[in-house]
């Protein structure tokens, strides 16, 4: 009879683990950028329990950059991804009533940046004046220039422009066949470094430091899906924080998600891009001290009159919430100390 009983018992564990099974709710998650360092938060929400934790299953795409990233949650291909707020701010400009929307602040300081060479004169914003700046035209830093040559005080007039493209840029930079270039402060600067040139004659200039108040990449769904799925929306958040957590605990665990998705990628490589956007654009000290995921209206009403400086607007202004919306957040945004 015991033996009966425990076959019993056993069954309907199967049955109730099969229904946990089930009940996992799929969640696709598509990326702004390939799978490297700042990326990590995420894998690690998967390896370490935590979107299972919350009953979802999420499967994450790498993106080709936060432009293309926002077309795919507006017409519902994704529901939820990870792009930067103001190509947002542009597409719903272009694209009014699209149901694309950010929920949650990751990047609370934007990676856009100007990166030097000290031997050539550029450490500060006003040395730019006189020189020569390599900036791929479709840049996400260089599509901020003209707001951060307002914000920081210098003449861009007086900055020779060369364009040139992504794969030459640094290479260029290291060369010295340009004084600086526009890019991604954790990706330019490592670039240069495994290009050889030495760190203490790189000059990272974020663009955040010198009164540019813009905010970053965020975590974006749609709107019309995120309407009917609220709690879904809750719970993804909460994973992602519990990731960056972790990450920002153990960047090395970090660094080897990455890798194990990405085995063509160097570890220490990865672990310190991660670090970098660790220490540049997430945990901030606004973000210490109000925690993660919300963002100061008064900052973002300032940032979208510096947005203006970069692009013509369209239509007439949309209020602040017609770009982030902060009730999935909990109280008091996420801890993530």
């Amino acid at each position: 009879m015991f033996q009966r009983f425990t076959q019993i018992a056993a069954a309907a564990a199967l049955a109730v683990s099969a229904g946990a099974v089930q009940a996992q709710t799929e969640v696709p998650f598509a990326l702004d950028w390939k799978f490297e360092g700042p990326s990590a938060a995420y894998f690690a929400a998967i390896d370490n329990g935590h979107f299972e934790a919350e009953g979802l299953s999420v499967t994450i795409e790498a993106g080709s950059g936060s432009v293309n990233t926002i077309p795919k949650i507006a017409t519902g291909a994704f529901p939820i991804g990870f792009g930067d707020i103001n190509s947002v701010v542009k597409f719903l400009d272009q694209n009014p009533g699209a149901p694309v929307k950010a929920v949650m602040m990751v990047y609370d300081k934007p990676p856009f940046a100007i990166i030097g060479r000290k031997s050539q004169g550029v450490s500060e914003p006003k040395d730019l004046e006189g020189r020569i700046l390599g900036a791929p035209p479709p840049d996400g830093a260089w599509a901020q220039f003209p707001a951060f040559a307002d914000a920081a005080g210098f003449d861009p007039t007086k900055v020779t422009v060369e364009p040139v493209g992504f794969p030459t840029r640094e290479p260029m930079l290291a060369e010295g066949q340009v004084d600086a270039i526009a890019g991604f402060s954790f990706s330019s600067f490592l670039n240069l470094v495994r290009l050889g040139v030495p760190e203490d004659d790189i000059s990272t200039i974020l663009m955040a430091d010198h009164g540019l108040a813009l905010y970053g990449n965020a975590i974006l769904v749609n709107t019309d899906w995120a309407a009917e799925n609220g709690e879904t929306v809750e719970a993804f958040l909460r994973a992602v924080a519990a990731g960056w957590k972790d990450v920002i605990a153990d960047p090395e665990m970090g660094a080897k998600a990455v890798i194990a998705r990405n085995p063509a990628a160097d570890v220490a490589l990865e672990q310190r891009r991660l670090q970098l956007s660790i220490d540049a654009n997430v945990a901030t000290d606004y973000v210490m001290a109000n925690g993660m995921g919300g963002i100061d209206a008064d900052r973002m009403a300032t940032a979208l009159e510096q947005l203006a400086l970069n692009y013509e607007f369209q239509n007439a202004a949309l209020p602040i919430d017609a770009y982030f919306d902060p009730s999935y957040l909990p109280e008091g945004n996420f801890p993530i100390k």
